[in-house]
């Protein structure tokens, strides 16, 4: 999903179509034709997890059927600008939710993923894991406790949740990406120092949970020039060593104000912000960050919303071009965002 051309901060809550005007190249429907006549007639790209059971909650998994060739044409009109407009922007991608849980959904996350690679997207990827930690406490008989939404985080907390993130679910997903066919690099916040954490106002009560100090982004860009899709665990250390957990949502946020992305979208087990929050056909399609801080001072936005909001309007007040929440319980979400006129969730604009 595009920004309108022109965004007033003074404007609260704005639903406006996408309308790029970019040109189109041969090159780049070359690529998408192949992706797409692949995508829909290899069943390889649906992939057994080895890390995440299958989740009991109800997902959009629309049915993947083959599509005709002139089918295939008929999407590249419409994908084309996009890809122009994106091609060598930087889009970081917060991975967790339902999206995680199902595999099916897992496939068509790595499948987008390596497509927009593939078309010219510079792809950083961070993730989280909360249902895989609280698997492995209940392994080791201890049982997870949270504090207004926050885990509470002692020393052997600390422990598993690095074992977990760093080394099994990272490892998972670098894996699905190469599989995928693109080339994944798997490392957390305390990796060439990219993060920098420092304890958090409530870490008396919370333990090892970090905020963000710094952020050295040098070893991504990096990884990213010699095309390499960086997939980073939230976790980082302080000044002295010591071990923290760090949201996800947060971390996604920092590192794209780091690397002045074009785009950071936070895949959720929502449709996005609603302004009705007992109204699921209230949602709203684009917000500046304004309006956001208003709908969050207002009470609209509560729960766990209000840290995605809170992070999506820091980010965009730190660069970030545009921020969305993005549902990822919908089948290639991340495609239908960033490659079509309707896109999906709740962009949040400066």
């Amino acid at each position: 999903m595009l920004p309108a051309k022109s965004l007033p901060l003074s404007s609260a809550l704005i639903k406006a179509p996408k309308s790029p005007g970019a040109n189109l190249t041969s090159t780049n429907c070359i690529g998408i034709n192949k992706w797409i006549r692949k995508k829909y007639t290899n069943p390889s790209l649906s992939f057994r997890s080895s890390c995440h059971e299958t989740s009991s909650e109800p997902v959009v998994v629309p049915e993947t059927r083959s599509i005709s060739a002139q089918k295939r044409v008929n999407i590249l009109p419409e994908a084309l600008p996009y890809i122009e407009k994106f091609h060598g922007k930087t889009i970081v991608v917060k991975y967790g939710g339902a999206a995680m849980k199902s595999e099916a959904l897992q496939a068509s996350v790595m499948s987008d993923l390596v497509l927009l690679s593939r078309v010219g997207l510079r792809i950083v990827m961070v993730h989280g894991g909360g249902p895989e930690i609280n698997q492995w406490l209940g392994r080791l008989g201890l049982k997870p406790k949270f504090v207004n939404g926050s885990r509470v985080t002692d020393a052997t907390t600390m422990e598993i949740v690095s074992m977990v993130l760093a080394g099994k679910v990272n490892k998972h997903l670098v894996a699905l990406i190469n599989r995928a066919g693109a080339s994944a690099v798997g490392l957390s916040g305390m990796d060439g120092r990219l993060l920098t954490a420092r304890p958090s106002q409530n870490s008396d009560q919370l333990g090892f949970v970090g905020d963000i100090a710094t952020v050295d982004p040098t070893v991504l860009r990096q990884l990213i020039d010699n095309g390499h899709i960086p997939v980073i665990a939230s976790i980082a250390a302080d000044k002295t060593g010591q071990s923290y957990n760090i949201n996800a949502d947060i971390a996604a946020g920092e590192v794209a104000a780091a690397l002045a992305a074009e785009k950071l979208i936070l895949l959720t087990d929502v449709a996005g912000i609603l302004e009705d929050q007992g109204d699921p056909g209230s949602l709203v399609k684009e917000v500046d960050i304004q309006g956001a801080r208003r709908m969050m001072n207002d009470g609209k936005i509560a729960g766990g919303m209000f840290q995605k909001v809170d992070c999506c309007v820091r980010s965009v007040a730190q660069g970030v071009r545009t921020a969305t929440i993005l549902d990822g319980r919908v089948q290639h979400s991340l495609l239908l965002e960033i490659l079509t006129d309707e896109g999906v969730g709740t962009m949040i604009t400066g």
